[in-house]
């Protein structure tokens, strides 16, 4: 069928002489026949450039990050935004808990009440040095109001002369006292010569929190000679760290007794 739009060749058999079977099979098989398609429609061109383009484009990121990749970093931020909340939760009331209840040496305040957890019997601890400014521990807190404001005008006083203050005995409870004592009693051998530095529970104005004990002893030095001019007297004359409020600001002060036992 010469002329036929579809195909041309010598000597083909009638097989592919049919119309339907000349687009059916591929160059191989035709010999060199040669085989017209229809134009694309110019939509449709751009239509297939396009895709190829985004195809080509998207596939050097899908090798860069492949999915496991991509999975693990999502996991990774996840676990540490988590951990981050949970410290942060943790920490926080913590950090409410521990913070210290004590004013400036420079504020002039009145002392604040001292937090549930450090109303103990007055002991101090011997992890660190205790001033008359450190009002969240009992043996601070505990002290007669007129007494710790008293100490502690004298110890910002005492600071200008490049002397600073430490509470060595505060406030103690009778239970504390008496430990003291018969600590007092096992040392010297006997309730009469312990007397002389430690009093019973019933006597002992660390008791009742009209008494303190200053340390180191150029503080104790400064307060002996300064310290009637906010009332502070030292009682005995065998304790030179031991003060009480014993005048008026100003006033004189009585000469110290011997010792404890009067």
């Amino acid at each position: 069928m010469p002329g036929h739009p579809y195909w041309s060749g010598p000597d083909l058999s009638k097989t592919y002489r049919e119309i339907e079977t000349a687009r059916q099979h591929g160059p191989p098989l035709t010999q060199g026949i040669t085989e017209r398609h229809p134009p694309l429609c110019p939509r449709c061109l751009e239509a297939a450039m396009h895709d190829n383009h985004v195809a080509n484009r998207s596939a050097p990121a899908a090798r860069r990050f492949p999915g496991w990749m991509m999975a693990g970093i999502g996991a990774f931020l996840v676990l540490m935004l988590s951990a981050t909340w949970v410290v942060a939760t943790r920490s926080e009331p913590a950090a409410r808990a521990t913070a210290p209840a004590e004013h400036s040496p420079d504020s002039g305040g009145a002392p604040t009440e001292v937090p549930a957890e450090a109303a103990d019997d007055g002991a101090l601890p011997d992890d660190r040095e205790i001033t008359p400014f450190d009002t969240r521990h009992a043996a601070v807190t505990h002290l007669d109001k007129r007494l710790l404001k008293a100490v502690q005008e004298a110890a910002r006083d005492a600071r200008d002369d490049g002397i600073e203050f430490v509470v060595t005995s505060g406030w103690r409870s009778k239970e504390h006292q008496q430990r003291l004592l018969q600590e007092g009693i096992e040392k010297y051998g006997s309730l009469e010569k312990a007397r002389e530095f430690v009093n019973t529970p019933e006597k002992s104005t660390h008791v009742s929190g009209k008494a303190v004990d200053i340390g180191p002893t150029d503080a104790d030095d400064w307060l002996i000679r300064n310290g009637s001019a906010y009332g502070l007297c030292q009682v005995y004359a065998n304790e030179m760290w031991h003060f009480e409020l014993l005048t008026g600001p100003g006033g004189t002060c009585p000469g110290p007794l011997n010792n404890a036992a009067g």
